[in-house]
């Protein structure tokens, strides 16, 4: 590797809520950082994940869900999404594999075609493994007639099918640069944030209906014991309103007892060590409304 051919750029990742962009961005990482989930808004903010290999290093960003806000965490989402845009030198768009163009996505599109000259943009057809490939080609057809796209490639973002092919064509369209990040880094964010994030997404995974979108997490304490291979997290999960205290809680503390178990064994498996997980539920009455609180949870600047 000669410094020449070094290749390295900021990609966004944008698309509606739950088409697959932190599966995808886990899948090429290797690693769970994103929250995962198949409800909306399970990302809440840009997330920095760096894929570096011999002749590259390229830095995705995991933006939020592009839909119309309906409170303040709403409106730094969209903010977020459309910071990510700006800030990169390719965007690469996902959808699924419904075969008409919906409302969220023509919003998305004629939003995309304010960029169509500027920055290269590659569609990602996601979910492929779930139709035949008569019905695939004809969305791939149904995407190309918008004339915008520089790339679309089909993918199943699950099981990692069409990733290289998508990582080849990222190098294709990004420029000579630097090593902007250390080759073993592939985050930055920290620990702490990433087993916030795994709390959260076990909360989205067996909450329902309006619950979990109101869940927001904090993070007390994160220590590592001096003299054993044991960290200590203490962890307030906060919900909206009393009755979604008690639906978080469950009979006898079973659910709260279900999410902490399984976010302790993906911080242990995260943390390469053992893990004293204690979880306390309180409540913050529409802290999604109110612009302080959500600063407050770390959704700002």
């Amino acid at each position: 590797m000669t410094e020449n051919n070094f290749k390295s750029g900021y990609v966004s990742i944008i698309g509606r809520p739950n088409v697959g962009k932190s599966t995808l961005l886990n899948q090429i990482i290797g690693e769970k950082i994103s929250a995962i989930s198949n409800k909306p808004q399970t990302t809440r903010e840009n997330i920095i994940f760096i894929h570096t290999d011999d002749d590259s290093q390229i830095i995705f960003l995991d933006t939020p869900g592009i839909q119309k806000p309906k409170n303040k965490l709403g409106e730094f989402m969209l903010k977020e999404s459309k910071e990510g845009i700006e800030e990169s030198d390719i965007v690469t768009y996902i959808v699924d594999v419904s075969t008409r163009i919906g409302r969220q996505e023509r919003a998305i599109i004629d939003m995309l075609k304010e960029y169509k000259g500027e920055i290269p943009i590659i569609l990602l057809v996601n979910k492929i493994d779930t139709i035949k490939k008569d019905e695939l080609l004809n969305i791939i057809s149904m995407y190309s007639d918008e004339e915008i796209f520089d790339e679309i490639i089909p993918i199943s973002a699950i099981s990692g099918d069409g990733t290289d092919i998508y990582l080849d064509t990222l190098k294709k369209y990004l420029k000579p640069g630097p090593m902007f990040y250390p080759d073993d880094m592939i985050t930055d964010r920290n620990e702490r944030f990433i087993v916030s994030e795994l709390i959260r997404e076990k909360g989205l995974k067996y909450l329902k209906e309006e619950v979990p979108h109101g869940l927001a997490i904090s993070i007390e304490k994160f220590k590592k014991r001096e003299d054993k291979n044991i960290y200590d997290i203490d962890c307030n999960i906060y919900v909206e309103r009393e009755t979604h205290k008690g639906i978080i809680i469950g009979k006898g503390g079973s659910m709260l007892k279900q999410i902490a178990t399984e976010a302790r064994e993906d911080a242990e498996r995260l943390l390469d060590a053992k893990v004293n997980l204690q979880i306390w539920v309180k409540v913050e009455k529409n802290w999604r409304e109110k612009e302080n609180l959500v600063k407050k949870f770390g959704y700002s600047k």
